[in-house]
């Protein structure tokens, strides 16, 4: 085992702007996470992966959080969407059939246009082309709920990679790859930390950190993690970072509300640096 892991989970629009907040913080204080050997991005968390990988200036990311909706759709699940992703998973302990239930009550959603929803996509990204490091996106097949795990050798482009994993279920269009449709890759876990298997130093960064039936909480894939590397006598270092009290409430009750990015990247830099030792003590060799 070697290397270090950045681990960047889902949570909406307010997600990308409280890990960005994280980031610039942890940036601020000495600790930069941009420099992992491997960036995994889930749902919000590919966003902000593909930012961070993208060259642009971490400050000018942050920066970006503070200027307003943009060119963000503001949106909403609604209570009957998130009651038919419970029902999908529930009676049963087939993760992947329950994916793919979600994935069929996805396609039948009636939403945006998917070209409408890729140009937002593509106007969150600084460049469109997969940067030479090693950056993983994660998604789901909505057919067949099989998990799918994008990279720059996948031949998929960045922004069709990064629109999938963003893809949350009856609120955006799934995405065309390749002739199959894909959704958010959040419906198979919130932060997917087993990608980082393998790796020494492991920082998660989750806005939302719950699972249900089986679709695992992230704090079960990091014991996980820990339990697979003290089988192979190797050790692992994790640390996880999720919203604290004052974070949430910038974030607030509807993580699609592009008007609430700025108070949630405020929230996420001033909380940078009450986990700064705890993440120092990982990410720092």
């Amino acid at each position: 085992m070697a290397g270090r892991a950045l681990v960047l989970g889902g949570g909406g629009v307010t997600g990308v702007a409280w890990e960005l907040g994280v980031l610039a913080g942890l940036a601020y204080a000495g600790i930069d996470l941009a420099a992992a050997d491997v960036i995994i991005g889930t749902s919000a968390g590919s966003v902000v992966a593909a930012q961070l990988t993208s060259g642009t200036d971490l400050e000018k990311l942050y920066a970006a959080q503070l200027l307003g909706a943009g060119d963000e759709i503001p949106a909403r699940i609604s209570a009957a969407t998130m009651l038919k992703w419970v029902l999908a998973f529930a009676g049963g302990r087939d993760a992947r059939q329950g994916r793919a239930r979600v994935g069929r009550m996805a396609l039948a959603a009636r939403t945006v246009p998917e070209s409408e929803r890729r140009r937002v996509i593509a106007a969150r990204l600084p460049v469109h082309q997969w940067p030479a490091r090693r950056l993983l996106i994660t998604a789901v097949d909505a057919a067949t709920g099989e998990f799918a795990v994008f990279a720059a050798d996948s031949g998929v482009s960045l922004v069709d990679a990064v629109g999938a994993s963003c893809a949350v279920p009856g609120v955006w269009p799934p995405v065309t790859i390749d002739g199959r449709r894909y959704i958010d890759g959040g419906v198979r876990s919130a932060a997917n930390v087993d990608l980082a298997d393998g790796y020494e130093r492991v920082v998660v960064l989750a806005p939302t950190t719950g699972g249900a039936g089986p679709v695992p909480r992230v704090a079960t894939q990091v014991a996980r993690l820990t339990a697979t590397t003290a089988v192979r006598n190797a050790a692992v270092k994790t640390v996880v970072v999720s919203p604290d009290k004052r974070a949430k409430q910038a974030i607030g009750r509807n993580v699609l509300d592009p008007a609430r990015r700025a108070p949630a990247a405020r929230a996420g830099r001033e909380q940078a640096a009450a986990v700064a030792t705890a993440v120092a003590d990982v990410w720092h060799l």
